[in-house]
């Protein structure tokens, strides 16, 4: 049953929520947020913000005691509280939950139940262990944490990488060869709607990302897959569906150099990189999962501008040491961005904006950083350049002061 949006209040809490609150806003709801990180252009979008970093409890729990500041409306979550379902449950007593709720979430996230549902959609999944008995030590496994997210944490497994200390639980997952993509659906109880899909940047140096970090993507719009790979794409929505998922939901894939699609994780939450959707055909990722939750936008809803249905390209700039964040550095950042905004059709290139007086900690991320897509085989060409434009103005003036810590974070 279809609920209307009387209120227009709407309460986004995860790690990092700038794209989503963004999206929301621009489709008529009045945002309050919490995540780690508090960003300036957070702020400039949402009525309320809360640093959701230490006080009562500690992340992610403490993204309930968050919640209890902001008026009574409905919640939806980001990166990675896909790892806490028990926080998903506690924010679901408190406020009506828009998005998958917990035991979707366990099921979704069970590699145990995706070895079955995964063939019977059609579709392939790497062999995947939950011990590390018996499992080759010569690189063919990679290790991954069980609670990770953006690719942290993920290590090829071999004789030295069982001998490294580990943290929490893993899987061992055999490696596929191939190119990873993610793709985006905006999932419903009678179906699911493919609005896009994206190749992923892991571990780029100029990123300051190292291993198998997600670092950013290249956006691919509905009409650019081929047709055999969207075949296998649209089962994925019809695995997600089986699965009890709601909202909008990102899925990361390995396509091999046959073509053939393996499912290697389901994240039930909007993704890093549906904001690439967004600006290239104007839809609200926001509305769409909040309509695939049976929630209509406000009547007030804008619209956003869309840039000639070509996706364009995404990166996540880390911090190669400890950086001190002065408080010229938002204007030095504008004045770089805004010689970029004509050429992204008005859309900002430079987003996630650190608040004055934190010091971005070492593997930290710095800020979000897009551009188009460059033509021919070097789509990445001018979002390397405009990293390295960035690079040179997060230099502070001497004796700039730092008080607070940015943690590493971040997920797709």
């Amino acid at each position: 049953m279809r609920t209307d949006a009387r209120s227009r209040d709407l309460v986004i809490v995860g790690a990092s929520v700038r794209a989503v609150a963004e999206s929301a806003r621009r489709a008529g709801w009045r945002v309050h947020a919490a995540d780690l990180f508090g960003d300036l252009d957070l702020a400039a979008v949402a009525d309320t913000v809360v640093v959701a970093r230490g006080g009562a409890g500690r992340y992610p729990g403490s993204l309930v005691a968050a919640c209890r500041r902001f008026p009574p409306a409905p919640v939806c979550y980001t990166g990675a509280l896909e790892n806490h379902p028990d926080v998903i449950a506690a924010l679901a007593r408190e406020r009506p939950l828009l998005g998958a709720g917990p035991e979707a979430v366990r099921t979704a996230r069970d590699v145990t139940i995706l070895a079955t549902a995964v063939p019977a959609a059609g579709l392939l999944f790497p062999e995947t262990r939950c011990h590390a008995r018996g499992v080759p030590r010569d690189g063919s496994y990679l290790v991954k944490p069980t609670a990770g997210a953006g690719g942290r944490g993920i290590d090829r497994w071999t004789v030295a990488a069982a001998r490294r200390p580990r943290a929490g639980r893993a899987i061992w997952q055999r490696r596929v060869a191939g190119t990873a993509w993610s793709t985006s659906h905006a999932v419903a109880p009678h179906g699911a709607e493919l609005l896009g899909a994206s190749r992923q940047l892991l571990g780029r140096p100029w990123c300051g990302a190292r291993g198998f970090a997600w670092c950013g993507a290249i956006g691919v719009a509905v009409a650019e897959i081929p047709r055999p790979l969207r075949r296998q794409f649209d089962r994925v929505g019809t695995l997600l569906v089986g699965l009890g998922l709601t909202g909008m939901v990102g899925v990361d894939v390995i396509v091999d150099d046959r073509g053939r699609v393996w499912v290697v994780e389901v994240n039930p939450r909007p993704t890093a990189s549906m904001e690439l959707v967004e600006r290239a055909t104007g839809r609200s990722i926001a509305a769409a999962h909040l309509t695939a939750c049976g929630v209509d936008a406000p009547s007030s809803a804008g619209s956003a501008r869309p840039r000639n249905d070509m996706p364009g390209t995404k990166a996540v700039l880390f911090a190669s040491a400890a950086t001190a964040i002065d408080p010229g550095l938002p204007v030095r950042l504008e004045s770089l961005a805004a010689a970029w905004r004509e050429a992204d059709d008005g859309w900002p290139a430079v987003a996630d904006i650190p608040r004055p007086g934190q010091v971005i900690a070492r593997g930290g991320p710095l800020l979000t950083l897009f551009a188009p897509r460059g033509a021919g085989r070097d789509v990445t060409a001018l979002l390397r350049r405009r990293a390295a434009a960035i690079a040179a103005v997060l230099s502070p003036p001497a004796g700039a002061a730092a008080r607070r810590v940015r943690p590493p974070s971040g997920a797709p």
